[in-house]
């Protein structure tokens, strides 16, 4: 891969795009992308006076950037032109920030969960593992390289994040890194507890899982971005605390579509396995309301097992289906949806941000990856 290939261009165009005219400026989304792709090409370039792996392992971290909703820079970029922000070249860099932090969470999700496999294909760890594998390594050499690599990946990355925001001339900048460090507090918190209950060393009720949520996703994806872009905007205060309050509820609701699509989606159209959280035992909501009924209790053997077998996973599914939780976890989306849409109605947005946060809710309902 030539050090300076571009990102893969996101097919949705950013949200910015639609509400705010800069005359012959580019589209947001090619700052961003350009933002995220000198980063990368600067980084490999400098790792390459390291050696062979020290290069590698940026390439395959600039390799994981690539593809995926964007969904992060274009709340930044929404919130900051919605507001009235003039700086869109600070915006586009905050922006690009958002990613790179999803990225590096993601590479530190996947050596979580054990998984080698991400949007489809062969994650970073699951790269590493497999070049062991070829030059010799045992399985559990491979992997156990495959897991550092993602580590440290990840750890490179999450630096980056402030590294970027570092590059920015404005009064906000000091305020954009403590939201970022408040996402990542966050964050951890809510990743830590998930997996505690994965493994069954935590007790988890349904208000335990519903904060999880908040803290895991709807923090750095949603509320965070939303904030740091009406700061970088200028905004006040109220309006920068809404809009957290905001993208933390759509956080949630997205969380909620997630785990449905994480058992019941498309696997061609979410790149992932569907029987992956089964296997790894993931508490969600949707196994919380099961877990009250006996249909489950029948079957609840067998979630968690990593070995699950096609026709077990189906078992399991019918029981998700028949103990009713399929239609309660449909009905809170529901039922949060509204809410979203009232309190984005409530918090006295303009017209353009009030407009495309719902759009926003609409889609973290009806999406189908």
């Amino acid at each position: 891969m030539s050090t300076h290939e571009a990102p893969v261009r996101t097919r949705e165009a950013p949200v910015a795009d639609r509400t705010a005219a800069h005359g012959d400026a580019p589209p947001v989304e090619h700052l961003v992308d350009a933002v995220i792709e000198d980063y990368f090409a600067d980084r490999i370039a400098r790792a390459e006076a390291l050696g062979e792996q020290a290069s590698l392992l940026w390439r395959r971290a600039a390799a994981s950037a690539r593809g995926g909703k964007r969904l992060r820079p274009r709340l930044v970029v929404l919130a900051h032109d919605a507001l009235g922000g003039h700086d869109r070249a600070s915006a586009a860099v905050v922006a690009a920030a958002f990613e790179v932090l999803h990225s590096a969470l993601l590479l530190h999700d996947d050596v979580l969960d054990g998984d080698l496999m991400r949007r489809g294909r062969a994650n970073l760890a699951g790269e590493f593992a497999g070049s062991a594998t070829e030059a010799g390594a045992d399985p559990v050499t491979a992997t156990a390289w495959g897991a550092a690599s993602g580590l440290l990946a990840g750890d490179l990355l999450l630096s980056g994040v402030h590294a970027l925001i570092a590059r920015i001339d404005s009064p906000a900048r000091a305020q954009l890194n403590e939201i970022v460090d408040d996402a990542v507090f966050l964050t951890a918190a809510g990743e830590h507890s998930d997996v505690g209950y994965a493994l069954g060393v935590l007790p988890a009720e349904s208000a335990d899982i519903r904060r999880m949520m908040e803290q895991k996703t709807a923090t750095y994806s949603f509320a965070a971005p939303l904030r740091a872009g009406a700061v970088l905007a200028g905004a006040d205060a109220a309006t920068a605390e809404a809009l957290w309050r905001i993208g933390t509820s759509l956080g949630v609701l997205y969380q909620l579509r997630d785990d449905m699509l994480g058992v019941f989606g498309a696997e061609e159209r979410t790149g992932k396995s569907t029987t992956g959280d089964l296997r790894e035992g993931k508490r969600t909501l949707l196994i919380a309301f099961a877990e009250r009924e006996d249909v489950w209790r029948d079957v609840a053997h067998l979630f968690g097992v990593r070995s699950l077998a096609a026709e077990d996973a189906e078992r399991l599914r019918a029981a998700l289906v028949t103990s009713g939780a399929v239609a309660a976890v449909e009905a809170l989306i529901a039922e949060q949806r509204s809410q979203v849409e009232r309190d984005i109605d409530g918090a006295g947005l303009p017209e353009d941000l009030r407009r495309e946060l719902r759009g926003i809710a609409g889609m973290c309902v009806e999406r189908d990856a």
